[in-house]
């Protein structure tokens, strides 16, 4: 996962190209000086035990009749066939071409069907933009994947029968689009393309939002993890943990327990200055201080559009505060800014 670095701290198949700040909650945005990113393919237990839920179904019948295989996300990867299939009406039920499904299976366009029959409804190994190695569970559904020089997000969403939403869902990140000088794909990184397992009854805790509509707390259920809470939230083990130092990564996450998803108290390179929030806990108001740019600022307290917030009172002027380099968006220090979508700063006269 991307882990921003800390520094100053206290205790230290459809893309979206809207900028989101949920994006930069998760992936670096330019301006922290380091990253890394490695797989992550477990957390630890729910608080309790209890039923759980996964999407996918591995011992399930299709409306053809046969078994399927299905991954955690509910995307079919396998089907055995009954009496009476044939290629075009498993290709048709499943939005493939009846070429498409003779080619991952090795047939011709046409071929009779045996009962029984074991059918792939994704690509057989690697291809053009997915070359990698994956690894697959007992019924061949691929679970994590190494990406190789010259991937392509398209190939490997195609080759595994994922959509870019799902992979980054995967992946406990808000995007797996190129972003602001950030990459997703990144050759010799495993990355994950299932969901592991969560209780069912996570995620029904109560969620704080600041006035962009942006998590910026959440209190904890029974059941919740540091899966379903990287799942819904896409925040990785690690920035949970570090905005929430009380956590431990071994142990359950206790119910009620009121939990941080920004960083907040924790000062990052960018954004060093000091700041103000409501009886909530809702930042409003932010000091600059040298070097602070708009999108470290906009980063550390999870806001869309900073600009919006702190703009003249009258007229077509734009934003009121002042940058001392325009093309980084650093802005010049002691300055007093809103975070505050409803509690603007609009600088009267201006």
């Amino acid at each position: 996962m991307l882990v921003p670095k800390f520094v100053g701290a206290s205790k230290s198949r459809k893309e979206s190209t809207a900028w989101s700040i949920a994006a930069c909650l998760l992936v670096l945005p330019v301006g922290l000086t380091s990253c890394t990113y490695s797989a992550e393919p477990s957390s630890a237990a729910a608080s309790t035990a209890a039923p759980v839920s996964s999407v996918g179904a591995a011992d399930s019948r299709s409306s053809l009749g046969g078994e399927i295989h299905a991954d955690s996300f509910g995307n079919v990867d396998f089907y055995t066939t009954v009496s009476g299939d044939t290629l075009a009406k498993i290709a048709a039920t499943y939005k493939l071409s009846e070429a498409k499904v003779a080619e991952f299976n090795g047939l011709q366009p046409g071929t009779t069907l045996t009962p029984g029959t074991k059918l792939r409804l994704i690509p057989d190994g690697p291809m053009n933009g997915a070359k990698g190695t994956a690894t697959t569970d007992t019924n061949g559904i691929p679970t994590s994947y190494v990406v190789t020089p010259e991937d392509t997000l398209g190939g490997i969403t195609y080759r595994f029968n994922l959509t870019k939403e799902q992979l980054a869902e995967a992946n406990k990140v808000p995007f797996t689009y190129e972003k602001g000088g950030t990459y997703f794909i990144q050759a010799g990184q495993t990355i994950q393309l299932q969901k592991n397992p969560v209780d069912s009854r996570s995620g029904k805790g109560k969620t704080v939002t600041n006035s962009f509509g942006q998590a910026v707390y959440y209190t904890t259920v029974d059941g919740d993890s540091f899966d379903s809470l990287g799942y819904q939230f896409r925040s990785t083990t690690e920035q949970i943990l570090l905005y929430n130092p009380s956590l431990a990564a071994n142990e359950p996450i206790p119910a009620g327990s009121k939990l941080r998803l920004i960083p907040g108290e924790l000062k990052i390179e960018g954004a060093q200055g000091t700041f103000t929030s409501d009886a909530e806990g809702i930042p409003l108001t932010y000091i600059t201080a040298p070097g602070d740019t708009e999108r470290q600022i906009s980063f550390r307290f999870s806001i869309t559009d900073l600009r919006a917030a702190n703009r003249p009172t009258t007229g077509t002027g734009g934003t009121w505060y002042e940058a001392v380099d325009l093309p980084t968006g650093e802005l010049a220090p002691g300055q007093t800014i809103s975070l505050a979508l409803d509690k603007p700063i609009n600088k009267p006269g201006l």
